[in-house]
This record gives C-alpha cells, sequence and structure tokens, in this order.
C-alpha cells in the first residue's frame, strides 16, 4: 500500500475513534512534519529561537487536539497542520515583539518562488497581509497558506480546494504580486 493511502486511511480511523491508528499515524507523518517545520523556520531570522522540534511537537499537539475534525486525507491533514504551524510562529513572533522595546516588524519580500531570505522574513508582516487577502479573496489566502506554509504542491492544493490546478496556477500568480503589494504599503505606512 502506498504510504499516502495507508496515511489517508489511518487519519480516517483515528476521526472514526481509533486511538490505536493515532500511534500507528506518528510514525508515518512525523518526518513530514520535521520538513515543513524545517521549511518554515528555513525563511525565520538568524536570531530566532523557536526549533524544529518545538514547533513540530506544539503543532502535533494541537493537531492531536482537534477532536471535531473529520480527516479527509493525507492533504487535508497537512494543510492543517501547516495552519497549526501558521499559527505557532505568529503568536511566537507576537510574543517575541512584545518582549522588545521599540522593537520593529520587519518586511517580508516575495520572489518568484516565495523563497524569502531568511535575514527579511518576518511572520508578522504575511500574516497581516494572509488576514486582510482571507477578507477580500478566502480561497487565494488559503491556497497561499497551504503552499507556503504547508509546503503543498500545485496539485495537492487543487484537491484541498476543490479547484482545477490551472486555478491555483493563475491565483498563486495574482495573489503573489498582491501580497507584494500589499506589504509594500504596510512598508510605506511604517
Amino acid at each position: 500500500m502506498d504510504s499516502s493511502e495507508e496515511v489517508t486511511q489511518l487519519l480516517v480511523a483515528w476521526s472514526d475513534g481509533n486511538q490505536a491508528a493515532l500511534d500507528q499515524l506518528m510514525p508515518l507523518i512525523y518526518r513530514e512534519l520535521r520538513r515543513l517545520a524545517r521549511r518554515r523556520l528555513g525563511t525565520e531570522k538568524a536570531d530566532h529561537t523557536l526549533q524544529t522540534t518545538a514547533l513540530v511537537h506544539e503543532a502535533y499537539l494541537r493537531l492531536v487536539g482537534q477532536k471535531a475534525v473529520q480527516w479527509q486525507n493525507r492533504a487535508h491533514f497537512f494543510a492543517i497542520a501547516a495552519q497549526m504551524m501558521r499559527r505557532i510562529l505568529v503568536d511566537y513572533a507576537r510574543s517575541r515583539r512584545y518582549t522588545k522595546r521599540g522593537g520593529g516588524a520587519q518586511k517580508v519580500s516575495f520572489e518568484e518562488n516565495m523563497a524569502v531570505s531568511s535575514r527579511a522574513a518576518d511572520v508578522l508582516a504575511l500574516d497581516e497581509a494572509l488576514t486582510t487577502l482571507a477578507e477580500i479573496d478566502p480561497r487565494k489566502s488559503k491556497m497561499i497558506e497551504l503552499r507556503f506554509f504547508g509546503g503543498l504542491s500545485i496539485e495537492e492544493t487543487a484537491k484541498v480546494l476543490g479547484v482545477s490546478p490551472g486555478t491555483i496556477k493563475r491565483d498563486w500568480t495574482l495573489a503573489k504580486v498582491w501580497l507584494q503589494h500589499e506589504i509594500d504599503m504596510q512598508k510605506d505606512e511604517r
């Protein structure tokens, strides 16, 4: 059986209340959760103190606490995991910002592949922009979250959102331009 199919079956079993499925699931998803966490933390400033393992464990605890979720498949699970990691990083950034006197947010710059320089990344600026985008176009906001924070492919993102890969490609292009503009506007206001 394909690993993706096995993960999906275990997620469905876990949703149905099978705790043993959770025990079998963890080894299958842990490496992928670490990859997602490393990718997210790789865009943080060099002096970031949150470690990959801490981010994975915090996300895992929040995921396990999701009692009302009916997991559809592997992509759905990792989409929620990406959202959890985003929330954890935003909460962490806010708490760090509050502890520093006069600490201002740094600007985020988007490149073609959304690879952000480790010194320029700022989760708070991105979160503000995504929150604004969610008010205007929730699907594009969710798509950016899935692709950027979740590391999902175009095809996986399309499946989670129930649209075609072509739609995701178009939305990806438009959303990147819109986010860059929004972040530039934030920069001008500061």
